[in-house]
């Protein structure tokens, strides 16, 4: 299409004045541009290149079929989009439609000869191209719905790992009862052997119980070992800071083993967070796509935090019953000091402290994994939160102090179907907070829970060393030491314990969900909020 000249007036402005300013600044302000008013500037370009002009519309649908040939971000730095294709014909928005180069452009991308313009600003135009893309004004394409919500699956397959990985540690843990309740059946057995002699009944019992003993102590290690192998092949999850939609959380190696990380601060997006209130309905969706997978995020990453937390809870275990071998063999070593049992007795020694040290080795990233998973819930309660932007008060700032009733996230004039959309996304908004929520309770009943478990460990190797002592008293100065060193270690790591448990627990009180009711709306926006029936969830029920 060839370049015609200049044939309007009466607008304030020649034809090659208004191309110029068309060219200058790319990005002129909706409200017109050192003088000029967008509409003028629209007729002027209208005129000069013959042909109709256009204004961004979410209305405008972008050529699917165009835009599977031409990548957005090339249409954007080649300034033109593909409106329609059919029958060799295409119509097309461009800035500079009179430009022999364009037009080639198109004819070569498209293959087609006929082609019709629409001409438009460029930064109308690139609006046209990105919400085509899904994506809100300087955004990149990864923060569009469809690309986060494949980042939220993948962190939902995350935290399943994380839910399949603490389900063997329970099993693990299962397994170590088993390992311990078949360690008292053994020590039954041996005491019947090895302090009471003769009798074929007491022989066959003791047999009997050390039999069922190692079968269950067998069985307990079978369960144990495979939740070992799998806890060692832990890897990381690290998590990004949230930036209230001024960032876009990304997912890299997507697979096996993905990484997560964070796009850089994309320019204009806190002005644009700001002026919530004048964000159209589907640019709010955006926001609150982008919302969700930093909850998402944050859920996986307590999740993390929790499963550290059971491997803990497994390492303590195991450390008990390294105890229990240990403490068994030091009794029977004190009692029996020399003769044929004397290498059993040292070997259930030297196992018992191998399994002890183990478990405290596992317990350690637990520990780290507690204090950083309460370290994240504190900042994340400090952190603001999105409703300050979704739902701002009226009134605030107000000299009087008084504060008005949160405006709705959709206006009037909106159609149902937009009432329903954008509600709907708030109300998936709210329920992932709620979720949020009580994966930070569960996080601190898990770090109460890990307390509890080092409060037991303490407790059972204080009750070795008391029970070695009581039983053997004070004729020994080392033994004597060893036992006041094993109650004073169990001492400590009870306080320990109770210094996780404790506050837990005045956490726990606050929250409802253990113990009381729950009343939440079913949402119908096909009616008034006040019609909306309401379900209760009763404390006693599972």
């Amino acid at each position: 299409m060839e370049s015609r000249g200049w044939q309007g007036g009466g607008h304030g402005a020649s034809g090659e004045h208004c191309r110029a300013r068309h060219h200058e600044r790319p990005l002129p302000p909706p409200g017109g541009e050192a003088g000029i008013p967008k509409q003028e500037l629209l007729f002027c370009l209208s005129e000069y290149y013959g042909c109709p002009f256009v204004e961004y519309d979410e209305g405008i649908i972008l050529s699917r079929e165009a835009l599977r040939r031409v990548d957005g971000e090339r249409l954007k730095a080649a300034l033109w989009a593909p409106l329609s294709l059919r029958d060799g014909k295409a119509k097309v928005i461009a800035c500079d439609p009179g430009n022999p180069s364009v037009t080639e452009d198109v004819r070569n991308a498209l293959g087609v000869q006929e082609i019709e313009f629409l001409v438009a600003l460029p930064s109308d135009l690139a609006r046209i191209i990105e919400n085509n893309q899904d994506i809100n004004p300087q955004f990149p394409l990864t923060a569009g719905r469809t690309p986060l919500a494949k980042v939220r699956n993948f962190l939902a397959e995350q935290r399943s790992r994380f839910a399949c990985r603490r389900t063997a540690l329970a099993k693990g843990r299962t397994g170590l009862a088993f390992v311990r309740t078949g360690l008292s059946f053994i020590t039954i057995a041996l005491s019947l052997i090895r302090f009471f002699s003769g009798g074929i009944f007491l022989t066959s019992l003791a047999a009997l119980f050390l039999a069922a003993g190692i079968v269950m102590a067998a069985d307990g290690l079978l369960w144990y070992l495979p939740a070992r192998n799998a806890s060692g092949k832990r890897t990381d999850f690290v998590l990004t800071e949230a930036t209230c939609g001024t960032t876009i959380l990304e997912v890299a190696r997507p697979g096996n083993d993905p990484v997560f990380m964070r796009s850089t601060v994309v320019k204009g997006a806190d002005a644009l967070r700001a002026g919530w209130a004048s964000l159209s309905p589907v640019m709010r969706r955006r926001f609150l796509a982008s919302d969700r997978t930093d909850m998402a995020e944050e859920r996986t990453a307590l999740a993390w935090y929790r499963t550290l937390m059971a491997e803990a809870r497994t390492g303590l275990a195991f450390a008990r019953s390294g105890i229990a071998f240990a403490g068994l063999g030091i009794g029977l070593l004190r009692q029996f000091q020399s003769g044929s049992w004397m290498a059993f007795d040292i070997a259930l020694i030297g196992t018992g402290c191998l399994m002890a040290v183990e478990g405290f080795f596992w317990y350690l990233p637990g520990r780290r994994a507690g204090r950083r998973g309460l370290e994240a819930i504190g900042a994340i309660e400090k952190a603001p939160r999105i409703w300050d932007a979704v739902l701002p008060f009226a009134g605030k700032g107000d000299p009087s102090g008084k504060r008005c009733a949160p405006r709705p996230p959709v206006s009037a004039f909106h159609s149902p179907g937009v009432w329903a959309t954008t509600g709907l996304a708030l109300e998936r908004t709210v329920l992932a907070e709620r979720r949020n929520v009580m994966a930070r309770l569960r996080t601190v009943m898990a770090r109460s829970r890990t307390g509890m478990a080092l409060i037991r460990t303490g407790m059972s190797i204080a009750a070795v060393g008391i029970g070695l002592q009581v039983f053997f008293g004070v004729s020994s100065l080392y033994w004597t030491v060893l036992n006041g060193t094993l109650i004073l270690a169990g001492l400590l790591f009870t306080a320990d314990g109770l210094s996780w448990h404790l506050p837990a627990e005045r956490v726990r009180k606050q929250y409802p969900y253990c113990s009381h009711d729950m009343e939440m709306s079913i949402p119908d926006y096909g009616i008034p909020a006040s019609d909306w029936e309401r379900v209760v969830f009763h404390g006693e029920e599972e």
